[in-house]
């Protein structure tokens, strides 16, 4: 029997050398007349050891890591193929503690599968979800999914399921599914990861959601940043349509779904729904005002659902296993598994996707080992750009909607970036008005120009001029953009700006005061 030898092909990995590590193996099998079958998986998110190859033997899969090209001799020298003794040896990847500690539901294949392979995915559990929902009525379905207490996981965490029943409800004769991967907070990483390792369970999910609803379209929206992830969704939805897993008769269900790969240009407010959707009509991406709402008129003037990457990736298990099932993990409203990206100045960055309840402190300290430079945390920033930056005296917070909602923060698309305590949380807050001001789509007022007055206040804060007035303005600022921004755009930038003034007001001192306090 041929050796298995499993080598990422995901993004990240692939920026790390994975594709010269590929290619010094492929070498060395040739080399030393050894024929064996090279499988290009998705990374299991474990970045710190990318590139991470892994060896099927009799006794299980043996991984290897961090591969370089110029150590692949010495690791077939050592007999990897066979799992032997290497100084790159990490033993069974299952049991390295990054993956050991986490709840694996969304993310159960990736890194584990050959992406493009239907009986590699069925052989895992894949398709058990859809089949189940092909012989169940709409109204099961959908009646499952809310009863599993699944929520938007792009960010807003608003209830899957009664996205799905308003549409559902709709007498329209035309309903279409629209997935948002247009993952553009910093830091995070999920959605591609999904789109590259296990790209079935992104399309099962869609067609779970069109069965559910009578949607018999669907739409992936992705942006142009991620060709890997766009060529890797095209070639699996290839697949799925001559599988009739999509098609005139999903699964001999005798209903109609198919779907297709749109991209984007890349601006950031094409991740709002509403300015998804003019992107996808071919229009400039503008947020609409609401009502109506996407449910009763969306893509076209049609009912549609608009869902996040990881909502619909974990509504296959949610079918398979049932709504109890799911509900079981997590705590208070926020129920289910969550992928925290973990990124920034971190010793272990990559994805942890777990129950959600554990505290910021145990994800920042214990699961990521602290900053990469070995100086004290200084703030946390979750949610990406426009999230809260915590200070340490807030990491007691567990990973859970309400409770950061609370204090005044956002999970978002559960992406964190550590910095460490050289950071300047005034050039931060700068950051944060000015990525406003250059993503904004325009339309109103406050997100428009409030972003570009607060880019001149906080340099003139900067510059130490009447730093108690420029405090006052960008505070009442922040205020307007908050409450009267059409989208989150606007309305969440106040977030990071105001959370880095409240924590850390010593960085938004004067130089020679700072240097004072210090």
């Amino acid at each position: 029997m041929k050796p298995v030898i499993y080598i990422p092909g995901d993004s990240g990995a692939l920026a790390l050398g994975a594709d010269k590590v590929a290619a010094a193996i492929s070498a060395e099998l040739k080399e030393r007349g050894i024929e064996a079958k090279i499988v290009r998986n998705g990374s299991r998110g474990a970045y710190f050891v990318e590139p991470m190859v892994e060896v099927g033997t009799d006794a299980g899969r043996v991984a290897y890591g961090p591969v370089r090209p110029s150590q692949v001799r010495s690791l077939f020298d050592a007999g990897f193929l066979t799992g032997g003794a290497h100084d790159l040896s990490l033993g069974d990847p299952e049991k390295i503690p990054f993956f050991a500690r986490q709840t694996r539901l969304t993310f159960a294949r990736c890194g584990i599968i050959d992406p493009f392979s239907l009986e590699d995915y069925e052989r895992h559990g894949g398709l058990a979800g859809l089949r189940k929902a092909a012989a169940m009525a709409p109204l099961e379905i959908v009646t499952e999914v809310t009863e599993s207490g699944l929520r938007g996981r792009g960010g807003a965490g608003f209830p899957t399921g009664i996205k799905w029943k308003t549409v559902l409800d709709t007498d329209d004769v035309r309903k279409y599914i629209v997935c948002n991967a247009d993952e553009g907070d910093s830091g995070t990483f999920a959605d591609r990861m999904i789109m590259e390792g296990d790209p079935f369970v992104l399309i099962e999910g869609m067609a779970i959601a069109g069965l559910a609803t009578g949607a018999t379209k669907g739409f992936l929206y992705t942006r142009s940043e991620y060709p890997h992830a766009i060529a890797a969704m095209r070639r699996a939805v290839e697949i799925a349509r001559r599988a009739k897993i999509l098609g005139p008769d999903v699964m001999g269900s005798g209903r109609a779904f198919d779907m297709e790969v749109r991209e984007g240009a890349g601006a950031y407010v094409c991740g709002e729904e509403t300015a998804l959707l003019d992107s996808l009509e071919g229009k400039r991406g503008m947020v609409r005002a609401k009502p109506p709402l996407p449910a009763h008129k969306g893509l076209f003037g049609k009912p549609t659902v608009i869902n996040n990457v990881i909502s619909l990736a974990s509504v296959p298990i949610i079918l398979d296993k049932g709504a109890a099932y799911y509900k079981d993990f997590g705590m208070g409203r926020s129920r289910g598994t969550i992928p925290i990206q973990i990124a920034g100045n971190i010793r272990y960055p990559g994805l942890f996707e777990t129950a959600f309840g554990l505290t910021l402190g145990e994800i920042v300290d214990d699961i990521g080992g602290g900053t990469a430079t070995g100086r004290p945390v200084k703030a946390v920033q979750v949610g990406g750009p426009l999230g809260a930056y915590f200070p340490r005296d807030l990491f007691d917070t567990p990973f859970d909607y309400e409770a950061f909602a609370a204090k005044d923060g956002l999970i978002g698309h559960a992406g964190i970036t550590v910095f460490d305590d050289s950071a300047d949380m005034l050039k931060q807050a700068r950051f944060a008005m000015e990525f406003c001001a250059i993503e904004s789509c325009g339309k109103c007022t406050p997100c428009r120009i409030g972003s570009t007055r607060g880019v001149e206040v906080l340099d003139k804060l900067a510059a130490g001029i009447a730093p108690d007035t420029q405090i006052e303005l960008v505070t009442d600022l922040c205020n307007t953009m908050k409450f009267g921004s059409l989208c989150a755009l606007g309305g969440f930038t106040p977030y990071p700006v105001m959370s880095a003034l409240t924590h850390f007001p010593e960085d938004f001192r004067p130089a020679p005061m700072r240097e004072a306090a210090e």
